[in-house]
């Protein structure tokens, strides 16, 4: 298969709200080289997501999973940065603040608009925090 056609499969799945995609080079039998495709999803797009894999892909099957997912407690700030301001996500366990995370869409704007490094932005994000 094209590797063109697993980008636009990529984009397809994620406007069919796909919680992730992502893929892996493997090898198949006969040593054959070949790309496994994961998607994660809500079971109630499962089957509008396979119909897409199977209709934009040359694969004839698709195995299907069920697994747990457990996460933290999120909630957002905002921090001003010499730039602009940027939304960063806080993830919570129980009541313990484990980690902030600078939301990447507001940093890479904010990098693009200002001729600056991405990580420069995220580096000031954090530093807003203090």
């Amino acid at each position: 298969m094209s590797p063109e056609i697993t980008g636009y499969l990529m984009e397809k799945l994620f406007e069919q709200d796909a919680l992730d995609v992502f893929m892996t080079p493997i090898f198949m039998k006969k040593g054959r080289p070949a790309t496994k495709l994961s998607v994660l999803c809500v079971p109630d797009r499962r089957d509008r997501l396979i119909e897409s894999i199977l209709t934009e892909t040359t694969t004839f099957g698709v195995r299907c999973y069920t697994a747990d997912r457990s996460k933290l407690i999120r909630d957002f700030i905002e921090v001003q940065t010499q730039w602009g301001i940027v939304r960063v996500k806080h993830g919570y366990l129980g009541d313990h603040l484990i980690k902030s995370v600078p939301e990447y869409e507001d940093c890479k704007r904010l990098a693009k608009q200002n001729s600056v490094p991405l990580r420069q932005v995220y580096e000031e994000a954090i530093r807003c925090l203090n």
